[in-house]
């Protein structure tokens, strides 16, 4: 739509803007909030080992499962209708959390709220698009959407920190309750009713394929990350892969497909997506490895740790706000080729972190690191969201969040693969019991552990190059991501440029 024709949205679509704001950022929040529980959680349910990871992995799993289906649903029963439902579910759900008696009871509020939060995100991008039909006034709201996102994941481990140090901890999932009761109220004043008339039927089956090749991929690269590579890891894998090549055949041959394949055919659409994967393949695999730096090398306490990651993510605030205001002069391939550049540029800074003093470095880095792609956000979503038809944006929408889950997940798996491996290589000091030898190469905390249990001299050196060896590992994965969004940048820019 021509900017000069399109109809400018007025007050009551910024407000709506700020309802949307709401769910967006409790999505987001729920991503981060529960980690610094899980200390409290054990003490109070007595969860084992396993239902310990369930209790944190469970939403991020079943999240980008549905949101798919969850999207492509809003298009024809209704965007308004969707995001309401699914924010009074959250609401329950999240209520249901707060007051688990058991470790079985939080893994399955748990999943319901993964669900739930699978419909706030491609409902909210969905109606952005919808209400801001003029481009310009819609890139603005989407970096705003993409800002909330990155703000719910800087405040989660201030909030997390404060809550637990004064509340029990029900009360990190409690305080979603009162936000939903206020969006519940103001959302079907402000925020107008849209869905596709010739929509069709949902095919079940297509559901169920697209759910068993997102959740078993994002399952097998996961157990990746934290196991290496595995039987099990490969087989979820090969199952997902296969069950996506069998959901784009079936979408081929239906009326009414879950996802329209025709989408793709859009050089910025396909590219987009692609780019936006890319970006969070980096931006993932670096945090994995930052937090755990953080951490394991500087010796901070997790709430510590959030504090100096905080600073990264108001750099993706400031950078996707930024975006609209930039694409008024400049055109969006080359402000996004640029920011893919400047975050290059951070990831070189991340190459000369050293384990004695490189804190104000590593922040430094992750702060142009995170700024640079901010842009690449804002503006590749609202490329996906623009290019498809209005009956489709929640189709779109869904695409544009399950490139991103699957980019993270990826560079989690990879990236920190890679790291892993060149830790594993490095030649722990004489002295040390084989046994002793071998956890220490299998992690650095089990490193750090072992260095706690031995003499000083050998503890000190065991250390020393335990987080020399992790070093080595930050500064290959901070090459290989500069390399990466080189390329990416002017790919980028050609591409949507010939477009």
């Amino acid at each position: 739509m021509d900017t000069d024709t399109a109809p400018r949205a007025g007050r009551r679509e910024w407000a709506g803007l700020a309802a949307l704001a709401l769910p967006t950022l409790l999505a987001s929040l729920e991503l981060t909030l529960p980690n610094l529980a899980l200390p409290a959680i054990a003490a109070d349910l007595a969860p084992s080992g396993a239902q310990s990871l369930w209790i944190i992995d469970i939403y991020g799993f079943l999240l980008a499962g549905s949101l798919i289906t969850m999207g492509t649903l809003g298009d024809r029963i209704g965007r308004r209708r969707m995001l309401l439902a699914g924010s009074a579910a959250f609401g329950v759900a999240s209520v249901l959390a707060a007051y688990s008696v058991n470790a079985e009871m939080l893994i399955a509020a748990r999943a319901l709220l993964g669900i739930a939060g699978a419909t706030l995100m491609p409902s909210s991008l969905s109606l952005a698009a919808t209400i801001f039909r003029d481009p310009r006034q819609r890139t603005v709201a989407i970096g705003i959407v993409i800002a909330c996102v990155a703000g719910g994941t800087a405040i989660g481990p201030l909030a997390g920190g404060w809550i637990l140090q004064h509340f029990r901890w029900g009360a990190v999932f409690l305080i979603a309750a009162p936000v939903i009761v206020i969006f519940l109220v103001v959302g079907p004043l402000l925020l107008p009713e849209h869905k596709e008339p010739d929509a069709g039927k949902m095919d079940v089956l297509s559901v169920v394929m697209s759910l068993v090749a997102v959740l078993t991929v994002i399952y097998g690269l996961k157990r990746t990350a934290e196991h290496g590579v595995g039987t099990i890891a490969v087989v979820s894998i090969v199952v997902g892969l296969i069950s996506a090549v069998v959901f784009v055949r079936r979408q081929r041959c239906l009326k009414d497909p879950l996802i329209d394949l025709r989408l793709l055919r859009s050089a910025s659409f396909s590219v987009s997506l692609v780019t936006l994967l890319l970006g969070v393949f980096v931006l993932f695999g670096a945090n994995f490895y930052l937090a755990q730096y953080l951490q394991l090398v500087f010796g901070l306490s997790p709430l510590h740790a959030g504090l100096w990651t905080a600073p990264a993510a108001c750099g993706v605030i400031v950078g996707s706000t930024l975006a609209p205001v930039l694409v008024r002069r400049v055109r969006p391939g080359l402000v996004v080729g640029a920011g893919l550049l400047v975050s290059a540029a951070g990831f070189l800074v991340l190459t000369q972190v050293s384990p004695g003093g490189g804190l104000p470095t590593l922040v430094a880095g992750s702060v142009v690191v995170s700024a640079g792609l901010g842009p690449m956000m804002t503006l590749t979503t609202d490329l996906v969201v623009g290019c498809a038809p209005p009956g489709r944006a929640g189709e779109a929408s869904a695409l544009a969040e399950t490139a991103p889950e699957l980019g993270g997940a990826l560079g989690i798996a990879i990236l920190g693969s890679i790291g892993t491996a060149v830790y594993n290589g490095m030649t722990v000091p004489a002295g040390l019991t084989p046994d002793a030898a071998e956890t220490a190469r299998g992690t650095l905390s089990g490193a750090v552990s072992v260095a706690a249990q031995s003499p000083h001299p050998v503890g000190a050196e065991l250390l020393d190059a335990a987080r020399g060896a992790f070093t080595d590992g930050l500064h290959l994965i901070a090459g290989i991501s500069t390399a990466l969004l080189v390329v990416t940048a002017t790919l980028f820019a050609f591409l949507v440029r010939r477009s």
